[in-house]
């Protein structure tokens, strides 16, 4: 009998295989304490823990095979950079110290306090940042409790083209496993935006999480057919299903081959009008995939790993090298700038003084640009460093999470002062430098006209203009079925921006996750949407329906959908907006 199993699509494509399940030992942490005379061996014991997990890590990274791209690679150093942190290198030396306690329950309590910090984190992408820490934590005490070699971490071939079902998996163990060749992997944790299934999207593997206790129904040897485009697992299926899901593969690796052949094309709709496709990146390696494909620039650069690992905030020089490092790599393509988006309930190390207090509402908090402007010793450097490398390529600079006027008229004047700065110091920038918003609230989004007016351009931040439009907390399981891009309250504040901006003459774009979601593009561009941010594993999608799509015979459906009542109406609208016209 068929066993379907649904979980949360990561990354897209159709996979067919046999199951391997990967069995994470549940560690067991001892508590006992030691005598003085004993502390010092027990410090050495934790140091070399450290080392040979450093070693590990190491030798995965040298198992990449050289032709993977670079930001494959970042992952694995993401990981290296945490074992340099004193967060997790000398804190448990202190608790070792002061409680006379052994290394694995001194490095247990600090992974607890790590980790609750992590929790309370407003930012949906950051809060994933806690399955980083138990990853590298978890590597260490497996080499103070002496554990064997994970099976997947030996070297040889019993992966192949395997379906890898697991309670997590670790960025490592993702590089390796691709590495020895497996098909797709399912994991009972996670989800989109952890550092797993990024890597997933990276890597083209196709992979669903979210499976909530579901891997007691696998067993190794299990044929399944995973669909990561729908987040469904099939296990055992009959011939029938088999054969058609084997058609449906054959038909996907056409598709996706012959996407690489727009790559050069212009995005031009099939009634000629323009529209620009633009990446988001995370850090400086992934400059790369956005030549790969084609984009027009950098849309969204998140700077927030600048903060991430380190005890004090980067200094003006290091924002000023990292982002023209990126500038050299684009070669002449545009360079939108984010800055910092981070908050003092949602950060663990470098974001100033206000980082450490924490909120019992971490959304509504200091956070983002509210956080800036009350440590502008956290902000000027980075202005001025944006300011800098402005001289060397065209640069942006996008404000995120703007919610009154008197914050972007503060950001103004403090771009103003610091131009007058720099001309007194004989210090080159663009005169003309762009400063754009992030519509990402509410407040903000029916106010739009009055951004629009201020601005040079302004850009939609689907993510938390949804979660905040209503009111949930699109990672927490017991309400994140009301995060509805759909909703009718969303498309008009989407369509209030979109019409502010053309009313301002100002470009209005769009980098949140839905600009990179195809069956939301024609809904988009019929909306009046021109310009598009999006990962680099859709862009080349989304040109493709954009190329063969008539925005001008939108219109009548676009009427209807900003007349509905009803996500579940706006849905059935959609559908037929996106079969209208068949691509």
């Amino acid at each position: 009998m068929t066993i379907s199993i649904q979980g949360v699509s990561v990354s897209r494509g159709i996979a067919i295989g046999k199951v391997h399940i990967v069995q994470h030992d549940q560690l067991e942490v001892p508590e006992y304490t030691i005598l003085n005379s004993q502390i010092n061996d027990e410090l050495s014991r934790f140091n070399n823990a450290i080392a040979d997990a450093r070693q590990q890590l190491r030798a995965i990274r040298d198992h990449i095979p050289n032709s993977t791209r670079v930001d494959v690679s970042a992952f694995i150093d993401t990981h290296l950079l945490m074992l340099e942190d004193i967060t997790l290198t000398e804190e448990p030396k202190r608790v070792i110290k002061e409680r006379s306690c052994n290394a694995e329950w001194a490095l247990k309590l600090q992974r607890d306090a790590l980790v609750n910090v992590f929790n309370e984190m407003a930012d949906t992408y950051l809060s994933t940042r806690r399955d980083d820490v138990d990853h590298v934590v978890n590597r260490i005490l497996r080499v103070l409790l002496k554990q064997k070699p994970l099976l997947h971490e030996v070297p040889d071939d019993h992966l192949k083209n395997r379906i890898i079902v697991a309670d997590d998996l670790t960025p490592a163990d993702t590089v390796l496993m691709q590495h020895y060749g497996i098909t797709a992997f399912a994991t009972e944790f996670g989800g989109p935006t952890s550092h797993t299934a990024i890597l997933a999207r990276s890597l083209g593997i196709p992979a669903v999480v979210g499976l909530h206790s579901a891997r007691r129904f696998f067993k190794n040897e299990d044929l399944v057919i995973m669909d990561g485009s729908t987040g469904m697992l099939l296990i055992e299926p009959n011939r029938l299903i088999k054969s058609y899901y084997e058609k449906r593969q054959r038909e996907v690796k056409r598709y996706y081959s012959s996407l690489r052949k727009l790559k050069s094309a212009p995005t031009e709709s099939a009634d000629g009008i323009p529209i620009t496709l633009t990446a988001n990146i995370e850090l400086p390696k992934d400059f790369e995939t956005v030549r790969d494909v084609g984009a027009k620039g950098v849309g969204l650069y998140r700077t927030e790993f600048l903060y991430m690992n380190r005890e004090t905030p980067p200094n003006e020089d290091e924002h000023f090298e990292t982002y023209l490092n990126v500038l050299k790599a684009l070669r002449g393509l545009p360079l939108t700038i984010r800055t910092l988006d981070l908050g003092a309930d949602k950060q663990v190390d470098g974001a100033g003084s206000q980082a450490g207090k924490l909120r019992s509402n971490p959304a509504l908090g200091l956070r983002a640009i509210r956080l800036c402007l009350k440590e502008p010793g956290l902000f000027r450097p980075q202005l001025r460093a944006i300011l800098r490398a402005s001289a060397h390529g065209l640069v942006k600079i996008m404000i995120p999470m703007l919610t009154n006027i008197q914050e972007m008229q503060q950001v103004l004047k403090m771009v103003e002062d610091i131009k007058i700065d720099l001309d007194n110091c004989s210090i080159a920038y663009d005169s003309d430098i762009e400063i754009g918003g992030m519509i990402e609230v509410p407040a903000a989004a029916i106010c739009a006209d009055i951004f629009a007016k201020k601005l040079d351009f302004i850009s939609i931040g689907t993510n938390d203009l949804i979660q905040y439009t209503m009111a949930i907390d699109r990672v927490n399981d017991e309400v994140n079925y009301l995060y509805d891009p759909l909703h009718p309250a969303v498309l008009r504040l989407i369509n209030t921006i979109i019409k502010a901006g053309k009313k301002a003459n100002i470009p209005v774009s769009m980098c949140g996750e839905m600009a990179g979601e195809k069956i939301y593009t024609k809904l988009l561009l019929g909306l009046g949407l021109r310009e598009l941010s999006v990962h680099t594993a859709s862009l080349l999608e989304i040109k493709k329906i954009i190329n063969n799509t008539n925005i001008d015979e939108l219109s009548s459906i676009i009427k209807k959908v900003l007349n509905t009542s009803s996500g579940a109406e706006v849905n059935l609208l959609l559908q037929h907006l996106n079969t209208k016209q068949s691509s």
